[in-house]
């Protein structure tokens, strides 16, 4: 029995503990990072694999007939075919809910940026500027108060959850667009109401939806028509959610007072995007789910789902 991990790190070398597969009783071949065109070699005769990025397809499968189930170390699974995994009888298995409180704590690290600037005002204070002086050069927005603000929330699973309580706290009203509205959403304090309307009310809007067919370039030149001028956007979610020219473009006509991703379209962010050089930005590198904490639960959970898959458990597998 042969696993493969193909992403033995999330970021950096040891960040993530793959000692649970020790007692499996199976060789354990780890590669720290590998290219879409390495896979095929690389999963060879394994039956198990374990990875992040790394595309799986109807090739990857025609050439490794022994794989047997694939461990993704996310949530999302948009990085391969499932749809082909399921037709050569390959289980996938996800790690649901380990980064919710990391990239819920990013998404409002992102939005207080947003709002004041902290990390803006001190790079102005280290250059000798207090108060006085040019914002422009540093990027330093006018500052905005949330309570009493709209929060909108597109996507009410366990992050979006999560991050709509943190709103409250800060003393915000609480809006969402989610595809199934749940009977234990009641008594949340949460009003659910149409996209159109969603992107209209928000005064941040927080995307938490994955990236489907229905959802993919929701952000765009129509819906951000739609918005208050001098709302901000936030993405924590992904990358292609967002139509980056119509955000850039928003932006730059003033309609949005701020954008902070921490998701691109593709990744790592090309040289060309629009989003690199338009105005009131904040940038970060797909890094909300990379706290120790969130990588630990993380390691241990796909370790777990081979355990179980091994003793006939489906373990959060996705496709059946």
């Amino acid at each position: 029995m042969k696993i493969v991990v193909l992403d033995s790190c999330a970021v950096t070398p040891g960040d993530l503990d793959w000692s649970g597969l020790a007692g499996l009783g199976a060789e354990v071949v780890t590669y720290p990072h590998t290219t879409d065109e390495q896979a095929a070699a690389r999963i060879g005769d394994a039956e198990f694999a374990i990875l992040n990025k790394v595309f799986i397809g109807d090739e990857v499968l025609r050439a490794c007939p022994n794989l047997r189930w694939v461990g993704v170390t996310a949530t999302g699974i948009d990085s391969l075919d499932v749809e082909a995994c399921r037709r050569a009888g390959v289980a996938v298995a996800n790690v649901p809910s380990y980064s919710t409180e990391s990239v819920a704590q990013m998404t409002w690290a992102l939005a207080l940026e947003l709002c004041q600037c902290p990390g803006r005002h001190d790079a102005a204070v280290r250059d000798g500027r207090w108060k006085a002086g040019p914002a422009g050069p540093y990027g330093i927005l006018p500052a905005a108060e949330l309570a009493g603000k709209t929060l909108g929330v597109l996507g009410f699973g366990e992050i979006g959850r999560r991050v709509a309580a943190i709103g409250q706290a800060f003393g915000m009203r609480v809006v969402s667009h989610t595809r199934t509205v749940r009977k234990e959403y009641e008594g949340l304090g949460v009003e659910f109401v149409g996209l159109d309307a969603l992107f209209a009310r928000a005064d941040v809007l927080s995307l938490h939806c994955p990236a489907t067919p229905d959802t993919k370039g929701v952000v765009n030149a129509r819906t951000l028509a739609l918005m208050r001028p001098g709302a901000r956007i936030v993405n924590t979610a992904r990358g292609a959610l967002v139509d980056e020219a119509a955000v850039r473009d928003a932006l730059c006509g003033g309609k949005l007072a701020g954008y902070a991703a921490d998701v691109m379209a593709p990744e790592p962010i090309r040289a060309d995007s629009p989003l690199l050089a338009a105005p009131n930005t904040i940038l970060t590198p797909h890094i909300a789910w990379t706290t120790p904490e969130a990588l630990a639960r993380l390691s241990h959970e796909v370790c777990e789902n081979l355990r179980a898959f091994l003793q006939g458990e489906m373990r959060n597998i996705v496709n059946g």
